[in-house]
């Protein structure tokens, strides 16, 4: 049997010291799709921060795509964010770089070189996500549609095996927030753990999959005709 490619055991979570959540205790398998909902200041984006190590956890086990949360030494958070795809509400895009750039620039920093394993790796996870004719386009020409499904190519850049998307569809229009969540469910399909937070009860309901309430700095899971 397959090791979880995340494992939280009697975990905290704080946040200038203060308890944003207690006692979670949670397995995700490989390949498992997972909704996040809850009202705003639930703990909910300092979990996936904590997931990717730019909340340190300081109480509590923790074991994400092998790496030990717990005992994480600054210098290894760069390999972990290697295996570890993030998508965030506002696309973080550099806006003085054309789509290409904005690829390369990450490739780079994560230790790529060769010119033409770059150019075909951009050409594939922009492929993927339909995009693969606006790759000398600048940010401001985009939709924001188009925003983010090059948010969601720039994190499979490196094969991630876990995408964690923090309200990936919080900025777009219902039609638009089909498309992207359409994205994420192939890419899921296709092997990928995805853990997607959300406030978009339409998109969840269409698309039903297993679903964490946060609440009262508590995580529970709930039955989807409830949510």
């Amino acid at each position: 049997m397959s090791q979880p490619v995340l494992s939280l055991k009697n975990v905290s979570i704080y946040q200038d010291k203060k308890v944003i959540l207690s006692n979670v205790n949670l397995e995700v398998n490989h390949g498992e799709f997972i909704y996040i909902i809850g009202k705003t200041g639930t703990g909910k984006s300092s979990f996936l921060k904590t997931l990717y190590a730019d909340l340190p956890l300081t109480e509590g086990e923790g074991h994400i795509v092998e790496f030990d949360l717990a005992k994480l030494k600054e210098s290894e958070i760069p390999y972990l964010r290697r295996k570890i795809g993030i998508v965030f509400q506002d696309f973080k895009l550099l806006p003085d770089r054309n789509v290409k750039e904005n690829m390369l620039f990450v490739l780079k920093a994560t230790g790529w070189k060769n010119e033409k394993e770059m150019d075909a790796k951009i050409d594939e996870v922009l492929e993927r996500v339909g995009l693969q004719a606006i790759s000398n386009k600048m940010p401001h020409q985009l939709s924001g549609g188009e925003q983010q499904r090059v948010a969601i190519a720039r994190a499979l850049l490196n094969d991630p095996e876990f995408i964690l998307a923090d309200e990936p569809t919080g900025n777009l229009d219902p039609q638009t927030s089909v498309e992207v969540l359409n994205v994420l469910r192939k890419i899921n399909e296709n092997g990928k753990t995805v853990i997607m937070v959300t406030h978009d009860y339409a998109s969840l309901m269409k698309f039903p999959a297993k679903t964490l309430k946060f609440e009262d700095h508590k995580i529970f899971e709930v039955v989807q005709r409830t949510v």
